[in-house]
């Protein structure tokens, strides 16, 4: 018996030395620092979202605990899509090896390990993601925010001043100040548009529509969508052959939603644009299923709404975005071809408006004329929620972050010879005796 336990004994030991040693053998510059590069880096660096760098090991250190957590209930990197619904290019999720690597790193103490086996640093263009921009355009002046209240979205017109179209592949909205720009939708206003006429260029203005009335997110239809802003939202990447049109004396509209955070604070967002080499194969524009028609009950903890678009050409679908407010919980996107037949597209059953992701299929979805884009949310209103601003209320359509909004934003590529509008223009009806 005595030399059971002398053997039992050997043995625990010498498993719990191998997980020491496996564990010690995990270093931050030969395992770790490579998964930060894929995974976390492009946030967690100077002037990104995130609130603290990851790019070397002093930094990163400290956070070795928060980031083994994090990881384990996947809540980094941010990826909420059904893994059962769609398969997609942009899947931000990390695999099972890479989150054992990074808690086997903070379980051994976080050790630094050789500098010499670190990878070369990844290279990124200081205050951008898409590389140094062909032309910037930005505020004119600083905007100053209101310590308490509300503020009504506020319209920056900025002519572009191009003497011909020109066709843009990248494009990336850099907030002036995170603390209190929301959002920010970069609009195209084509030559000869009325939208925002009375709107003096480059300096801040509030439709006195806005007053009392939803200004719908998107420009009111006025506006073609360039580019846009809000958390975890990534800068627009373009596929080679593709290409958004900003026709010759177009203006930028920037939208912008601005929240009180207790003080003043100033912000002068700008933009950053890069031209297509070649003249697109593809042109893409941004469309939604979308509505305005609901009330959200007080206490309801699963409100359903609908939506649907009927694409009235053919198109192909390459993005799919859902947008919420703070009662968002869960969305999903669906197709209804000509047959009758129905494919699920998207399926996100915890949605967080805190990080309004882009989901990219794998295979850009080809639908041909008459397919019908169906979008349905799901709002809790109750005060199970931790976001909700207030559980007693009704809540209806609105711009601010405490009403709703109910958008199934997605891009669909046309002929660059073709007008957008016939991807969604109903067919006219035939006078009788035609």
């Amino acid at each position: 018996m005595k030399l059971f336990s002398i053997a039992l004994a050997s043995a625990l030991a010498a498993s719990a030395a191998s997980k020491s040693t496996t564990a010690a053998s995990v270093t931050f510059h030969k395992d770790v620092e490579p998964i930060l590069q894929n995974n976390c880096q492009s946030c967690h660096r100077p002037g990104e979202a995130a609130p603290m760098s990851f790019l070397t090991y002093s930094e990163t250190r400290p956070w070795a605990k928060a980031i083994r957590e994090a990881v384990r209930l996947r809540k980094m990197p941010p990826w909420f899509a059904d893994p059962h619904v769609g398969k997609f290019a942009n899947d931000r999720s990390m695999s099972d090896s890479d989150i054992q690597t990074l808690a086997k790193w903070a379980d051994a103490g976080a050790p630094e390990g050789d500098a010499k086996d670190a990878p070369a640093p990844k290279k990124f263009v200081s205050g951008w993601n898409i590389g140094q921009p062909d032309q910037v355009f930005e505020m004119p002046t600083p905007y100053k925010t209101v310590a308490k209240g509300t503020m009504e979205y506020t319209y920056y017109v900025l002519p572009t001043g191009f003497k011909e179209d020109k066709w843009v592949q990248f494009s990336e909205v850099r907030p002036g100040n995170r603390k209190v720009v929301h959002h920010v939708i970069a609009f195209i206003r084509e030559p000869g548009s009325k939208w925002l006429a009375e709107a003096k260029a480059g300096e801040p203005f509030v439709p006195a529509k806005a007053k009392g009335e939803n200004q719908g997110g998107g420009g009111g239809g006025l506006g073609q969508w360039l580019v846009g802003y809000a958390p975890g939202f990534l800068p627009d990447t373009l596929k080679e052959g593709q290409a958004r049109l900003v026709k010759a004396g177009s203006d930028i509209v920037f939208q912008m939603h601005y929240t009180a955070n207790g003080k003043e604070e100033l912000d002068q967002t700008k933009i950053g644009l890069i031209f297509s080499k070649e003249p697109p194969k593809q042109r893409i524009v941004t469309l939604a299923a979308t509505t305005n028609k609901f009330t959200i009950p007080a206490g309801a903890d699963n409100h359903k709404v609908e939506s649907a678009i009927t694409l009235q050409a053919d198109t192909t679908v390459s993005t799919l975005v859902p947008h919420m407010h703070l009662r968002g919980k869960a969305f999903e996107f669906r197709v209804v071809y000509p047959t009758g037949e129905k494919q699920e597209l998207l399926r996100v059953p915890r949605y967080d408006f805190n990080w309004q992701l882009a989901y990219e299929p794998e295979k850009p979805l080809v639908l041909p004329k008459g397919s019908r884009i169906e979008c349905t949310a799901w709002y809790d209103n109750s005060a199970n929620n931790p976001s909700n601003p207030d559980p007693t209320v009704d809540v209806k359509y609105g711009d601010q972050s405490w009403e709703e909004m109910m958008f199934g934003f997605f891009n669909a590529t046309i002929d660059p010879s073709k007008d957008p509008a016939e991807l969604v223009r109903a067919p006219k009806k035939k006078a009788d005796g035609d």
